[in-house]
């Protein structure tokens, strides 16, 4: 069943508009302008420009599409064919809250599995399936890079640490009544997929800097650290001088900058050409290698080897 959203309802079974109103397409025109100015070349702009017509639609649309291929100078084709590549892209309305449960290694034996099957079950909807009153779509997520607080969820990519099936259905049922829901880590509460998707087109929200950024589980390895005086071996000059980006290791004292050279009295020598094939250095013409041009050890080594063949 397709669903478009139409004057800010869930409409089933409505066609998709084709085109952004005339007030609408200025608002994005002019956002666009600003993400494209972050680029030196435009198309560099395209995976912020579907997250901004995503945060207008709740996904990226036929229209969303449409528009960023005219402000990059790409076709739809070329649009469609980043969209579809990357799982943040929606292709059909998403949910307000994309409830994402994490079932990779760790979390999936440290309970992940278990949160997946009350959650499916108790909102009645599979992998990337929306309720019907539009608020949560459920997916199954890869590692979100926090195994140390395994079993995890993601709401709006706010995590959520250390979930049972019982506290992780309490998050959703929040959700749908509209309570304001705190994640373990990072913003004072979760926003809706339209206004995450604005905040990933590089729009800030003011946000960024709320709640607690690191738990204790992700702490633990410096506190203890500290706690026994452990600090990591010093960098040597040689290590110094790669961690600064040159690849050069001038002894100790030496300037890292080279004097420039004197400019020599003699004109340069040209530049020989690259001979054409067949001519006299070509490798087509080059005579084959004889034993005059391999070096002892070389030789050594054939002949012990030429002896153990024949023994």
């Amino acid at each position: 069943m397709s669903v478009e959203e139409i004057g800010g309802a869930r409409v089933p079974g409505a066609t998709h508009r084709t085109s952004f109103d005339d007030e609408t397409r200025a608002r994005l025109s002019a956002d666009a302008a600003q993400i494209k100015a972050r680029y030196p070349q435009e198309r560099s702009a395209l995976l912020p420009l579907l997250h901004l017509v995503q945060s207008e639609d709740g996904y990226v649309s036929p229209r969303g599409i449409a528009f960023c291929a005219a402000e990059l100078g790409l076709t739809t084709a070329e649009v469609s064919a980043v969209a579809t590549f990357y799982t943040q892209y929606k292709r059909h309305p998403n949910g307000d809250y994309t409830v994402g449960v994490c079932t990779n290694t760790l979390c999936a034996v440290m309970g992940g599995d278990a949160i997946w099957e009350e959650l499916s079950d108790h909102l009645g909807i599979g992998h990337d399936e929306t309720t019907d009153d539009g608020a949560i779509t459920l997916e199954r997520v890869e590692c979100n890079a926090a195994c140390d607080y395994a079993p995890v969820v993601m709401v709006n990519w706010e995590f959520f640490d250390n979930q049972t099936p019982d506290s992780a259905r309490e998050v959703v049922e929040a959700l749908r009544e509209g309570t304001p829901v705190a994640p373990t880590r990072g913003a004072d509460h979760v926003c809706t997929f339209k206004e995450m998707s604005r905040v990933l087109a590089g729009f800030s929200d003011g946000r960024a800097d709320e709640g607690v950024g690191a738990g204790p589980a992700t702490l633990r390895g410096i506190e203890l650290a500290r706690q026994e005086g452990w600090t990591a071996p010093p960098f040597t000059d040689e290590e110094a001088t790669r961690a600064a980006g040159d690849t050069r290791t001038p002894a100790r004292g030496t300037p890292r900058t080279k004097p420039a050279a004197a400019p020599s009295a003699e004109p340069a020598a040209p530049v020989a050409s690259a001979p054409a094939t067949g001519g006299e250095q070509s490798s087509a013409e080059r005579p084959p290698t004889g034993e005059q041009d391999v070096s002892p050890a070389d030789q050594e080594r054939k002949q012990s080897s030429d002896d153990a063949k024949e023994s």
